[in-house]
């Protein structure tokens, strides 16, 4: 590596710009699943709690709706960017208009509710393509640092999603349900801004869809698989993209669990009172849970502003605004929590596990997929499924003991954070990688189409899992717990091996790319 490059790559050696787009993808999960978090619990709470009284059912049915079409937009969002706007202004108007959308949930009427719904739709379809469209564009010049680019830029999307889930609930359940959809919306906006202030850094990187990404010596290269590149190869390297799609659809219909089995797992089977040790003990993990990773993060929010202060200052100053404001409410919520006598864990806590997990794991995953150790596609694929298997099997364990047909039991909480452990493994092998590898089989011009394809196969998994996940009081009745989650760690099982014998085939369909 020369001297030029080293500077490029200086911040924990990736570029500046990648951590831009860090924290606006950051800001953005932190609305999505801190309005997620708290959407259900609203609208099913008592008047007197300051919920509207539906039904479980209509609610599920309109939160179902709405986290399937935020993977349906994309698609249209995609070629949206291709064609018209380039993927800075389709990022900054997608980013714009979810604001807007939790600005209408927060006023709390039927009617903003479901204009909330559709723009949170709209400005997702045109927001998520295109940010990590723009991620691949950074790196067009070094696709082999891609895996750890991408692998980095998910740990942004679980730290939103930590602060999220943390903080809007926070606020819900200690001021009212208003200002947990608001604080999703205020940071939102102050992700906006920060973007569209620090566009400068990106220079030509999805300035335009008329304009090239700059790749000074290297756009021979990127001409040669967009022009010259046999209709042969591409032809097989769909073909790769395919099965790769295909198979993380087992992925999505297992790992989408945790907002449903999971979540009823942990609340009516697993023993979430302590009292004595026990609740200290809890109340010390909270507090780490609290500070630690938002402290990792404050750390390379200060290396960020050491390199780019100058060239976007203000985007900086916003970044920096909003930061100080997490910490306020951080304190806050310590404060409330940390005198109580004993500790009740609330059932959502749990599904913080697996952002937690991620911030501490990315790294090394991101060193692993740069090191001479670095596996191929399917070797990635079938080692995050089979990880995936692994942590159902320890549910399937733990909740061994479970009657046939029982409804409620007290088992060991260790089960499920081992489970959300080897989950996030498994997501780490599958769910970045996939993007990386998307954008190196697909020629520049289709990326952020086949990023709108690739959203799809989310949509399809989340589906599913909310299918087979609503069949699991009928599974307990005639079988058991277990049995419901040895569905879950047989097939993804099966999954990871098919994946494993077919990686000579996949290397040879992907003619050279690594």
């Amino acid at each position: 590596m020369n001297a030029n490059t080293s500077k490029e790559f200086s911040l924990l050696n990736h570029k500046p710009d990648l951590f831009v787009l860090f924290f606006t993808e950051m800001w953005e999960r932190f609305s999505y699943y801190g309005m997620r978090a708290i959407f259900v619990l609203f609208l099913t709470a008592s008047f007197s709690d300051g919920g509207w009284e539906w039904t479980r059912e209509r609610a599920l049915g309109l939160l179902g709706i709405y986290t399937s079409s935020v993977y349906l937009t994309p698609l249209i969002g995609g070629i949206i960017a291709d064609k018209l706007l380039g993927y800075q202004k389709a990022v900054a108007l997608g980013a714009l208009v979810m604001t807007l959308g939790h600005a209408a949930m927060s006023l709390e009427t039927e009617t903003t509710l479901y204009i909330g719904i559709g723009l949170l739709i709209i400005g997702n379809g045109l927001f998520k393509p295109n940010v990590t469209s723009m991620v691949s564009g950074l790196y067009d010049k070094y696709p082999e640092r891609k895996d750890g680019a991408f692998t980095i830029f998910y740990m942004g999307v679980n730290a939103g999603g930590f602060l999220g889930v943390l903080l809007c609930g926070f606020l819900a359940n200690n001021l009212s349900y208003a200002w947990g959809f608001g604080l999703a919306g205020i940071f939102m906006f102050l992700g906006t801004l920060q973007f569209w202030f620090g566009r400068d850094i990106f220079e030509n990187v999805g300035i335009s869809p008329s304009k090239k990404v700059d790749l000074s010596d290297n756009v021979a290269k990127i001409e040669i698989k967009e022009d010259e590149v046999s209709q042969k190869v591409q032809r097989d390297r769909y073909i790769v993209v395919g099965l790769l799609a295909f198979f993380t659809v087992f992925f999505w219909w297992a790992f989408e669990q945790a907002s449903g089995s999971m979540n009823i797992f942990a609340r009516d089977y697993t023993q979430r009172t302590l009292t004595g040790d026990s609740a200290m003990i809890f109340k010390i993990v909270d507090v780490l849970v609290s500070t630690v990773p938002l402290l990792i993060i404050s750390w390379v929010l200060l290396k960020l502003f050491g390199q780019t202060f100058k060239k976007i200052s203000l985007s900086n100053i916003v970044l920096g605004t909003s930061f100080v404001s997490i910490w306020a409410i951080v304190i806050w919520k310590l404060s409330v929590i940390i005198p109580q006598q004993n500790a009740e864990i609330e059932a959502s806590w749990f599904l913080i596990l697996n952002s937690l997990f991620i911030i501490f794991l990315a790294p090394l995953f991101s060193k692993w997929w740069e090191s001479k150790f670095n596996p191929s596609a399917a070797v990635k694929f079938g080692i995050g499924m089979i990880l995936l298997g692994i942590g159902f099997g320890a549910l399937a364990y733990g909740s061994s003991a479970i009657p046939q047909g029982a409804k409620t039991a007290s088992v060991s909480l260790i089960w499920l954070v081992l489970a959300y452990l080897f989950h996030t493994m498994g997501e780490l092998c599958v769910s970045p990688v996939g993007l990386s590898y998307v954008s190196k089989l697909v020629p520049p011009k289709k990326i952020g189409m086949m990023f709108g394809i690739w959203y799809l196969v989310n949509a399809l998994g989340n589906y599913l899992a909310a299918k087979t996940g609503s069949y699991i009081d009928l599974i307990v009745e005639q079988y058991s717990m277990s049995f419901f989650f040895l569905i879950f760690t047989l097939i993804p099982g099966v999954v990871g091996l098919i994946f494993l014998v077919l990686n000579p085939i996949i290397k040879k369909l992907m003619h050279g790319i690594r």
